[in-house]
């Protein structure tokens, strides 16, 4: 099996796509697809709970379950089952000598639970691929949901989630609606018995975070380009048609995801939820004090502002003077970026979403000490 090149760049600033998109579309191309899904770690393994990863007879992959580790192994197991054989939970840990020959030799452990999808290639699957097809179409919606296994691959059920964050319908057992809750909290799969003793793999599956860019400035161009490999859909809003063209953002499309049109008008129709975060890089009032006036009255997790701390200054100054608390003005991180000294559009792009990334991680660089307000 061999892993397929990676995409030429004009295709890298595409919107994300959700690793069992790719799964979905090669079983429509009439492919034979296997879907290896982390359901237990332990010690230093480098993917959480309910990462996953899938294949296409073909040789094509996409996802991971180690980092590079396993992936090998995990691939030619697929392949067994891809042609007939039952789907298996892959033990790779430090008790086992096969963990040393496929280079698991960190001291973690893994649980890897492989499966087939079921369709006219690969009719002894076990995955339906009306789940396939429901879970897509949640992910395309951003709702986020939780998919239910048994680690024999018997059963599957699919809990999605509505406007307000509560699950559409109740799981069939409370303990396993309990953990579906959690799952989505945490963003991590987890390992539950129902109220019978039947172990269930409980697995999030959230939407691609956003990143909305106001201002289709140099900084803009990069920053969409970065956000779309590290997993984000980067969304342009700038009613300068001059700046706004698919020239300048290629893969990118007009009127979804390179809007030109006024921030006040476009954004409320985007529908900024928690996992959205929102630069604007105008340095314009115009585009940027309605761009954050719609920011702060969201629940975006993260709100930035491009611009020095004399302009930074000002217009908090504006947006206090229209009544905006201190603990709401904290919300906007400006001057935008880590202080990492960046120069130029490429180096400042990185700074930025390195910001939003410690923030959206809550790691320790999201806690600025002073450097951005001297």
């Amino acid at each position: 099996m061999t892993v397929s090149p990676p995409h030429p760049p004009e295709e890298m600033q595409k919107t994300a796509q959700h690793t069992l998109d790719h799964a979905l579309h090669w079983v429509r191309q009439g492919q034979a697809v296997a879907v290896a899904t982390v359901t237990g770690t332990w010690g230093s393994s480098p993917r959480p709970a309910g990462s996953c990863m899938v294949m296409a007879e073909s040789g094509r992959v996409e996802g991971s379950v180690s980092g590079g580790c396993v992936e090998s192994d995990v691939m030619h197991n697929a392949l067994r089952i891809m042609a007939g054989d039952a789907p298996e939970v892959l033990d790779y840990g430090v008790s086992s000598a096969r963990a040393w020959e496929v280079g698991l030799a960190c001291g973690g452990r893994l649980e890897v639970l492989v499966e087939a999808v079921r369709s006219p290639a690969c009719p002894t699957g076990t995955w339906p691929m009306e789940i396939l097809e429901q879970l897509c179409a949640l992910m395309a919606a951003r709702r986020p949901a939780v998919l239910l296994r048994t680690l024999d691959a018997t059963q599957h059920r699919v809990l999605a989630t509505r406007a307000d964050a509560a699950l559409e319908h109740p799981a069939h057992d409370e303990a396993l609606g309990r953990a579906a809750l959690h799952a989505l909290a945490t963003g991590r799969g987890l390992l539950t018995p129902d109220s019978a003793g039947q172990n269930w793999f409980v697995q999030p599956l959230l939407p691609p975070p956003r990143l909305l860019i106001v201002g289709a400035v140099h900084i803009a161009q990069h920053l969409a380009r970065l956000a779309a490999l590290t997993g984000f859909d980067p969304i342009v809003v700038d009613p300068r048609e001059a700046l706004a063209t698919t020239e300048r953002f290629p893969g990118l499309e007009p009127g979804r995801t390179l809007i030109t049109e006024w921030p006040d008008e476009a954004l409320p129709a985007l529908g900024i939820d928690s996992t959205t975060a929102l630069v604007t890089l105008t340095h314009d009032a115009k585009l940027d004090d309605p761009t954050l006036e719609t920011a702060l009255g969201s629940p975006a997790f993260y709100i930035g502002a491009l611009g020095s701390r004399k302009t930074q200054a000002s217009r908090l100054e504006r947006l206090q003077q229209l009544g905006y608390a201190p603990e709401a003005l904290a919300r906007i991180r400006g001057p935008v970026g880590l202080a990492i000294g960046a120069v130029g559009a490429e180096e400042i792009a990185l700074s930025i979403l390195a910001d939003i990334v410690a923030v959206r991680r809550n790691g320790p660089l999201a806690t600025r000490r002073g450097w951005d307000n001297p």
